[in-house]
């Protein structure tokens, strides 16, 4: 049987050296680029602790608020994966580590120049991945529910690899939610997307606002392959999502969605690299965040069109509501590009509701909570509308009029 400690040992000259090169570096301070505009003085303060294996949920969570309909799910409980409260999804292989380590001869991958991830790789349980071998369609899709719960600070470090093969394709949901007093989770996600096949990732984190939570998300992409990703962000004290896709092969696609809610004192922060290194690639990002009361926000996107990489198209957007006086955003699209026959254009625009267009509403009959509502919506309708799954776009746009209910005051 394949058991943790012998995934324990297989890996561990792995964690030594992640654990060793993360002592190099350190925690960002806000003296790096990327990492001007968040502070996490917070975050290296606070005495987590490591839960262990045997942590397991006392009785079973109370999933009830989490539901989502036409899904099968698998459960991660405090960084640790839960076989007797998951689904056995059809069409798919879900592996431990152990196991997933054997089938990869040894060999996984890590992202040795970031140091969350590089922590991550030290603390990792026997982690999980998905595999969908080639020639198939999973046409449920998979959610893994990661479950932050318990009274002591903690830092948990689920680690999940996901293997699409060649001409496969799948929808991946990534839902983060809990109720512990004070939780640091630090993801990571590794994804393969092979020749023709086709990737849907839906990313929700909801967990709850005394949570800190930096996600490492690195995608490659071969030959005529096709990811989607969309990010729903609310309800989080602190959130960071690095992105890094590399467009490998020629024909590749990605496009990158995300809707950021933030109120109180939440700080979210989205990081990206697109990194195109074939020709006849495409690539479209389209951000939005809404901000009220204290709540600050950081964008900062990056494409690379490297020189190989003729007949790129890009598209970088990023739109932000400013819905009170104390509320910010940092805004930063970038593009590098190095080959002369392309397509590409980025812009930015931060700005609050239109005071011409409240005022009509209101000349009609609306009061201001429910003409601001009805504009808000409208800021946001258009990357809801983008989802396919209608089980997950009624899911996300009931919590998003949620939100709209609670945080949208005069």
């Amino acid at each position: 049987m394949l058991d943790q400690d012998h995934f324990s040992d297989a890996i561990q000259p792995i964690r030594l050296d992640a654990f060793s090169k993360f002592l190099e570096t350190g925690f960002p301070t806000q003296k790096w680029e990327d990492w001007r505009f968040t502070n996490l003085s917070h975050m290296k303060k606070q005495p987590y602790r490591i839960p262990q294996h045997l942590d397991k949920p006392i009785a079973i969570p109370d999933r009830s608020n989490y539901t989502m309909d036409g899904v099968e799910t698998i459960v991660i409980y405090n960084g640790h994966y839960q076989k007797e409260l998951s689904s056995n999804p059809d069409g798919i292989r879900v592996l431990t580590g152990l196991e997933y380590f054997h089938e990869k001869s040894g060999r996984i991958e890590t992202a040795s120049d970031n140091p969350f991830d590089l922590l991550n790789t030290a603390f990792m349980d026997s982690g999980l991945s998905l595999v969908i071998d080639q020639n198939t369609n999973v046409t449920t899709p998979i959610r893994i529910l990661f479950i932050s719960s318990g009274v002591d600070p903690i830092i948990v470090s689920p680690r999940v690899y996901v293997d699409i093969n060649e001409s496969s394709s799948a929808t991946f949901i990534e839902h983060h939610v809990g109720d512990a007093a004070a939780i640091f989770q630090n993801s990571s996600i590794f994804i393969s997307v092979t020749e023709n096949a086709l990737l849907n990732h839906i990313r929700i984190q909801s967990n709850s606002e005394s949570a800190q939570h930096v996600a490492n998300l690195s995608v490659n992409l071969l030959r005529n392959s096709q990811y989607n990703f969309f990010q729903f962000a609310q309800g989080i004290g602190l959130d960071r999502s690095n992105i890094r896709v590399k467009l490998k092969d020629e024909g590749a696609q990605c496009t990158l969605n995300g809707l950021s809610l933030s109120a109180g004192n939440q700080h979210l922060d989205s990081q990206i690299l697109m990194d195109h290194l074939a020709p006849n690639c495409t690539s479209f990002q389209n951000f939005k965040s809404i901000l009220q009361q204290n709540s600050s926000g950081v964008f900062n996107g990056r494409v690379i069109v490297r020189e190989n990489a003729q007949k790129t198209n890009a598209e970088q957007s990023n739109k932000n509501l400013i819905l009170s006086k104390q509320a910010g955003m940092n805004s930063n699209p970038q593009m590098e590009i190095y080959a002369d026959d392309v397509r590409c254009a980025h812009g930015s625009s931060t700005g609050e509701l239109n005071k011409e267009v409240l005022f009509y509403l209101r000349s009609r009959g609306l009061d201001t909570i429910t003409a601001r509502s009805i504009m808000i919506r409208g800021f946001a309708a258009e990357l809801l509308d983008s989802l396919k799954d209608e089980g997950v776009k009624h899911y996300l746009t009931t919590a998003f009029d949620t939100w709209i209910r609670e945080k949208n005051k005069k």
